[in-house]
C-alpha cells in the first residue's frame, strides 16, 4: 500500500510546489493600476493611502511663479470674479480645508490641487496665465474641456471646466491670450460655469492664488 501512494503523493507535492512558485512570480508580482483613495477629512488632513506629501504645499509655493522674465498672472479678469474653491493647504484651518474638498460622483472628498473662479454662473474669459506650449487641448468625461500649458522652468497650467476652446495642441500661446471660455464640468457640477485652474511644477502641485499674489506683490514693488 505504501509502494501503491508514493507516486500519487509525490505527484501532489510537486504540484503544489508549482502552484506556490507560479503564485509567488506571477499574482504577487503584480501592481494594480488603481490609483490610490484620495478620501480625505476636513478636519484631520489625509486619510486612507494618500500621503501627507501629496496635498502638502511645496517650498515652491513661497516662490515667484516666473517664466522667461513673466511673472504669472490670474487666467481670468478677477476683478470680476471669486475664488469659489480654493486650494487645499493642510496647513489652513479646518473650514479653509472643509471649503477646499470636492465631492465626487461616489461620494468621497478629494483635495482641491488648484483655484475655482466663477461668479453667478456666468461664462467668462480664461486666459494664459504664462506665454507657453499648448500640450494638450481635450474633452474629459469629468473635467470637462481641457487645456494644459508648457511652460519655462518646469512650469505647467491646468485648464478644467472650459467651454468654446480656441486652442489646439503645439499652438504657441502668448501670456494674456484668451484660450477659451469658462465652462462646466462633471466632478464640479455644484459650482456651475467656473474655470478650475492648477498650477504644477515638475509634476507637482503648487498653490496657484499664492503664487499669483506673490508675484503681483513683488511687480509692485
Amino acid at each position: 500500500m505504501a509502494k501503491k501512494w508514493a507516486a500519487p503523493s509525490a505527484f501532489l507535492a510537486a504540484a503544489a510546489i508549482i502552484v506556490t512558485l507560479m503564485w509567488l512570480y506571477g499574482g504577487a508580482g503584480e501592481t494594480s493600476d488603481k490609483p490610490a483613495s484620495t478620501t480625505v477629512d476636513a478636519t484631520q488632513g489625509v486619510t486612507d493611502e494618500q500621503t501627507q506629501d501629496e496635498v502638502t504645499p511645496s517650498d515652491n509655493d513661497k516662490m515667484i511663479a516666473k517664466s522667461e522674465g513673466e511673472l504669472m498672472q490670474w487666467p481670468a479678469d478677477k476683478s470680476q470674479l471669486d475664488v469659489v474653491a480654493p486650494y487645499y493647504d493642510v496647513q489652513s484651518s479646518s473650514e479653509t480645508r472643509a471649503a477646499a474638498l470636492i465631492q465626487t460622483y461616489d461620494n468621497k472628498f478629494i483635495p482641491n490641487m488648484g483655484i475655482d473662479l466663477g461668479k453667478n454662473d456666468v461664462a467668462f474669459d480664461v486666459k494664459a496665465a504664462l506665454s507657453g506650449v499648448v500640450t494638450v487641448a481635450e474633452k474629459n468625461p469629468i473635467n470637462g474641456n481641457v487645456v494644459q500649458i508648457k511652460h519655462a522652468n518646469g512650469l505647467v497650467t491646468v485648464y478644467n471646466s472650459l467651454s468654446n476652446v480656441q486652442v489646439k495642441v503645439g499652438q504657441d500661446v502668448k501670456q494674456g491670450d484668451v484660450i477659451a471660455k469658462a465652462g462646466r464640468d462633471e466632478l464640479e457640477k455644484d459650482l456651475g460655469v467656473h474655470l478650475h485652474f492648477e498650477v504644477r511644477k515638475d509634476g507637482k502641485p503648487m498653490n496657484p492664488q499664492a503664487l499669483i499674489e506673490a508675484a503681483a506683490s513683488t511687480e509692485a514693488q
